[in-house]
């Protein structure tokens, strides 16, 4: 049995970064853990410092569970270097090169109007983005049938 894995990003505003890869991933905010009833009673819990706000944090879920959940931090530093690791999105990798691409190219079109920005493209295969905070992903395409 494989292990289940998390996704957390640091960032220096948690509610423009999850509003993003909210749009990008369709995730949602993930409800509390029981038995809380919101958020804020689950961070009380642990007694966070006093100089943390309400907006320090996100938590994103997949609404069908498949994919992993994301956890956005707020951090004082700010990002310095490229990511070791980052996300790919991935659009129906069914149908010709030509169809392929132009789906890449639409979501890359879709993700740059939410607040992200293309740093580079390879024609054909994918395209290299950043989100609003500059941390670096992939649209392409399913090198298979999801399922």
């Amino acid at each position: 049995m494989a292990t289940s894995f998390d996704l957390t990003l640091d960032c220096a505003d948690a509610t423009v970064l999850a509003d993003f890869w909210k749009t990008a991933l369709g995730y949602v905010d993930e409800p509390p853990p029981a038995p809380f009833a919101t958020r804020e009673e689950w961070l009380a819990s642990f007694g966070p410092p006093e100089d943390e706000e309400e907006d320090d944090g996100a938590w994103l879920c997949d609404p069908d569970g498949v994919g992993p959940r994301l956890s956005i931090l707020k951090v004082r530093e700010p990002k310095t270097a490229k990511n070791r690791l980052h996300i790919d999105v991935r659009v129906p990798g069914h149908g010709s090169p030509e169809e392929r691409w132009s789906r890449i190219v639409a979501e890359a079109e879709r993700l740059v109007r939410a607040g992200g920005s293309i740093v580079a493209s390879f024609d054909g295969h994918h395209v290299l983005m950043a989100d609003p905070e500059g941390n670096e992903f992939c649209v392409g395409a399913r090198s298979r049938p999801a399922g």
